[in-house]
């Protein structure tokens, strides 16, 4: 949640790859993804089933299940941008308003920027819902249209929020994407948003991981509004909107999917 016009300033010296030339920090930065998405790729495998083997059952319990796949996200998001005090986190989308600054930024700037980030993903969802409720409704053949989000809606929200949406977008639109943009460049202004090779590259990296973790074609379809989650980040300078879009997008499916009886269960 940062302004536009200092989304593009570059870090201060002191990062991880400072010292790494310019024309090996792309490799370097696709190197880090493919870690970090193969270590969450295992855990979204095994992880569940060694934190109970371990006897840290009550972790799922406060947690949930995925929570270990977003707290990597996270942790890797804190090593190699937050970790490092002198780094410009504004540059890298991860401000949030200023709080995440030194010295942070008054709570009513912080606050404000928070309006502006609700007020794009609200203005985004009404743009893309309607059409894509209907390209639902006849991809699926739903005979009868409902919404529900299982017995415990406040808790799905707050998951795809805090444990879904917060670490992805901090990764991949935050570090990655952030991170390409200032090595590939060429960028070009669309919409108000300076866009280049990175939003598409990021977009790709983001689907293969979704096929990775549930490997189903049609996990690869996030690419699309993948897109979407990168122009936020673009056109606001920080990642506010992007994680808002983004929990709704899951909201939206999800409520969707078992309102129209595609999925059952807890």
């Amino acid at each position: 949640m940062t302004s536009p016009a200092t989304q593009d300033s570059p870090p201060k010296r002191g990062g991880v790859f400072d010292r790494i030339g310019r024309s090996s920090r792309t490799s370097t930065h696709l190197l880090v993804v493919l870690v970090v998405s193969a270590l969450a790729t295992l855990y979204s495998y095994k992880g569940d089933a060694l934190l109970l083997r371990l006897k840290l059952g009550v972790v799922l319990k406060v947690l949930g299940g995925g929570a270990g796949v977003g707290g990597i996200f996270l942790a890797a998001t804190y090593l190699l941008v937050l970790r490092n005090r002198d780094n410009d986190v504004r540059a890298s989308g991860l401000a949030f308003g200023g709080l995440l600054e030194v010295p942070p930024k008054p709570l009513s700037t912080c606050a404000r920027e928070l309006v502006v980030a609700l007020a794009w993903a609200v203005g985004v969802s009404l743009f893309f819902f309607v059409p894509f409720t209907l390209a639902f409704v006849r991809w699926w053949h739903v005979q009868k249209l409902g919404f529900s989000l299982g017995p415990k809606p406040f808790d799905f929200v707050l998951g795809q929020l805090i444990v879904v949406a917060l670490p992805e977008e901090a990764f991949f639109r935050g570090y990655l994407q952030s991170a390409l943009d200032r090595t590939l460049g060429h960028r070009v202004r669309i919409l108000g948003a300076e866009i280049g090779p990175a939003l598409l590259l990021t977009s790709a990296l983001f689907a293969i991981g979704h096929l990775a973790t549930v490997p189903v074609p049609a996990r690869l379809a996030v690419f699309f509004p993948s897109l979407v989650f990168g122009f936020l980040r673009a056109r606001t300078g920080g990642i506010g909107a992007a994680i808002l879009f983004h929990a709704a997008c899951n909201i939206l499916s999800e409520g969707l999917a078992r309102g129209s009886g595609l999925i059952t269960g807890p």
